[in-house]
């Protein structure tokens, strides 16, 4: 599917209820505002870049976004569910049934392989595929490198084993946050590329943290987050 394709479809989803939808989000650390009043949704297919200056909350509210932290007020709906009410086993039963994780630092298992590292978070979700994984192999360019551990791979190839490993259970939602932010100009526009032909191919909506306007424009949607305020969308 040609990328303008994926925008197009934005607008035909975006008539059914959001996949996400954060509803007047505050949080502080130590008294400190980091988030004040947000609000967002997101559809299903949608892929959303989230920008804003360093301290401006963004991996804040992916954190949210994804049960990891919760919220001082307001709702985080997940396929309808609020998880900002829910007790800590809830949200990460939530996390691990319906959310993808991809950060900048790998966080590869080091004492597993790549095809263990791929089928981690699919086996710890009961829904682990192997066909599928192969296929996420295949598509990532890991086949050959199955058998190796991360200490193994460079660094454009272990941010391919976290995206295969966060695609692998089939997530509703993948939360990325500056998931180039560790590769050179060259190899993070291939991953990122990937990344996106792989959501597309899925279904899933993508979040994605990033201070590149450059790679936030490959994106269907942008908005913009300055002092924990929505300021553009």
């Amino acid at each position: 599917m040609a990328r303008g394709d994926r925008k197009a479809g934005c607008y035909i989803c975006c008539m059914t209820d959001p996949l996400l939808d954060l509803r007047d989000i505050h949080k502080s650390y130590a008294d400190t505002p980091v988030l004040s009043g947000v609000s967002l949704s997101m559809q299903a297919g949608e892929t959303l870049a989230l920008t804003g200056e360093s301290g401006s909350g963004k991996s804040t509210l992916l954190h949210l976004a994804g049960g990891l932290d919760q919220p001082d007020s307001g709702a985080i709906l997940l396929q309808g569910h609020d998880i900002a009410a829910m007790d800590d086993a809830a949200r990460a039963e939530a996390r691990r049934n319906r959310v993808g994780l991809i950060f900048q630092q790998f966080n590869l298992v080091p004492s597993l392989t790549v095809a263990a590292n791929v089928a981690l978070q699919a086996r710890l979700a009961g829904r682990h595929d192997p066909a599928f994984c192969e296929t996420l192999a295949q598509r990532l360019g890991l086949s050959d490198l199955l058998a190796r551990y991360p200490e193994q791979l460079s660094g454009g190839q272990q941010q391919r084993v976290a995206i295969a490993r966060a695609l692998a259970p089939r997530p509703a939602l993948i939360l990325a946050d500056e998931p180039t932010g560790n590769l050179d100009e060259e190899t993070g526009d291939v991953v990122l590329s990937l990344l996106l032909d792989l959501v597309a191919d899925t279904g899933a909506g993508l979040l994605m943290v990033t201070h590149s306007q450059r790679l936030a424009s490959r994106l269907s949607r942008r908005i913009h987050l300055s002092r924990g305020v929505l300021v553009r969308e």
